[in-house]
């Protein structure tokens, strides 16, 4: 059993934009107007202009430009990567040992707990950056609940966002991951064979560039513009 639809093929980008068209489930005659708004949540991942006029007007609607629906990958292999970074395992936890521990979730199943989550979500952090799992993995640290979370499942829509460096061992800390040197090796490209080719999967490897779903934004702090970055750093500077 499945579901098939006809796909418009009217000119190369109306195809585009059929493959990323959203159709909420509801009657096109009903009066409320809240189904047709966009939510705060879908900021960035859904697009707030391109939708129909008429009846149809924010029931359906379209992904934004660079938003990314995750294919998923399988969790248990993190599960060993937490338990080898001092996670205890549900099984061997003991509450009158660690009554603060922080519980630790991979696609919704709770696997343990962890008495130091901000070092656990940075070794996540890290290796997603690298490439050593997957960039669909998101990282959620609910530090009022205490609770660790981490989901890697299909479904779940992403977009890329500029990563910041904010080690603070770094003399780059504060400014942007991407330099002009990966910018000269984007303008190279055209000259490679294809499997040369820097290309967005560079980006990624080199952790210039990283996807968060709408969860994980909940966590983090984002600018709109490089420029935003630097009236911050003023700010915490006093000036």
């Amino acid at each position: 059993a499945g579901v098939s639809q006809v796909l418009n093929r009217y000119t190369f980008a109306s195809t585009l934009s059929h493959l990323r068209r959203t159709n909420t489930p509801i009657g096109r005659d009903g009066k409320i107007a809240k189904p047709r708004q966009l939510h705060n949540t879908h900021w960035g991942l859904v697009c707030p202009a391109e939708t129909p006029e008429g009846q149809a007007c924010g029931l359906v609607k379209n992904l934004s430009l660079m938003s990314y629906i995750t294919i998923g990958t399988p969790g248990y292999p993190l599960v060993d990567f937490l338990s080898s970074n001092d996670m205890e395992l549900l099984e061997e936890y003991e509450p009158q040992r660690s009554p603060n521990a922080t519980k630790v979730f991979v696609n919704g199943v709770w696997v343990g707990t962890h008495r130091d989550p901000l070092m656990l979500a940075k070794v996540v952090q890290d290796v997603r950056r690298q490439g050593v799992v997957s960039h669909e993995v998101s990282v959620i640290r609910d530090i009022r609940d205490r609770e660790f979370k981490i989901f890697t499942d299909a479904g779940r829509v992403c977009r890329p966002l500029f990563v910041i460096d904010n080690d603070p061992r770094s003399e780059r800390r504060g400014q942007l991951v991407l330099q002009k040197e990966h910018i000269e090796k984007l303008e190279d490209d055209h000259q490679l064979e294809i499997e040369d080719r820097f290309g967005w999967e560079g980006l990624l490897f080199a952790g210039a560039v990283e996807y968060l779903d709408a969860e994980e934004e909940e966590g983090v702090m984002i600018v709109m513009t490089p420029e935003d970055l630097d009236l911050s750093r003023q700010v915490q500077l006093g000036y």
